[in-house]
């Protein structure tokens, strides 16, 4: 079974309301040793993210009334940014959010898409915050116990096959005989696929190679 957010999320909703001050955002990261908190609505429902790359504006950004009408959207979002000074006014909307069943793999694909260092985790039924998924949380799935990875990558290799699986630090070597070439591709493909895995050796055999190379025409 797929490892699910709610596997790994921290339980502390790491948050402020939107009229929540700059000082007391930076004070809510130095607590809780994060690089960004989300903004939430009356109704504890996520509506922005602030990160540090948004406070440090007001640092790198010290003209923040100028703005040139040959400036780029983009730069006249930095410059209201680096003027703001409340959480509503400076976070990146909306927010993307996760909820308790996404798994793992998706919310690290999101992550790295969106290039986010955490992300809210929702409530599915209320759309409340109810916790919130760090970067540290993923890779927690390359830390499970022994035996959790075994039986998953065990199951993966189900089916006639005379194969076996040991398992050395996250890294699995797949040894036996299947039938074709094409099978242990396959069933490396599907034990890489496992949750925890960081690589996979194939030392299987086949006996015979069923992916033939079509030669160019003359």
């Amino acid at each position: 079974m797929p490892i699910e957010v709610k596997d790994v999320m921290g339980r502390v909703a790491i948050a402020v309301p939107q009229d929540a001050s700059f000082a007391d955002i930076v004070a809510a990261m130095k607590r809780f040793a994060v690089g960004a908190v989300t903004v939430i609505d009356a109704d504890r429902r996520p509506v922005g993210v602030v990160s540090e790359d948004d406070l440090l504006l007001k640092e790198v950004d010290p003209v923040r009334h100028s703005v040139s009408i040959f400036e780029s959207s983009r730069r006249r979002l930095e410059h209201r940014k680096a003027a703001a000074v409340t959480a509503g006014t400076l976070m990146t909307s909306p927010a993307i959010t996760v909820t308790p069943e996404t798994p793992v793999r998706d919310a690290a694909r999101l992550m790295h898409e969106r290039h986010v260092k955490q992300l809210p985790v929702i409530d599915p039924v209320t759309g409340r915050i109810a916790g919130t998924l760090h970067q540290r949380d993923v890779l927690r799935v390359f830390t499970r116990p022994e035996h959790e990875l075994a039986a998953d990558v065990d199951a993966a290799l189900a089916g006639p096959d005379e194969v076996g699986a040991r398992i050395e630090r996250g890294v699995v070597t797949i040894t036996g005989e299947v039938a074709t070439r094409s099978r242990a591709i396959a069933l490396t493909e599907a034990v890489r696929a496992v949750e925890g895995v960081i690589d996979v050796v194939c030392e299987l055999t086949a006996r015979k190679d069923d992916l033939y190379v079509v030669p160019p025409l003359m």
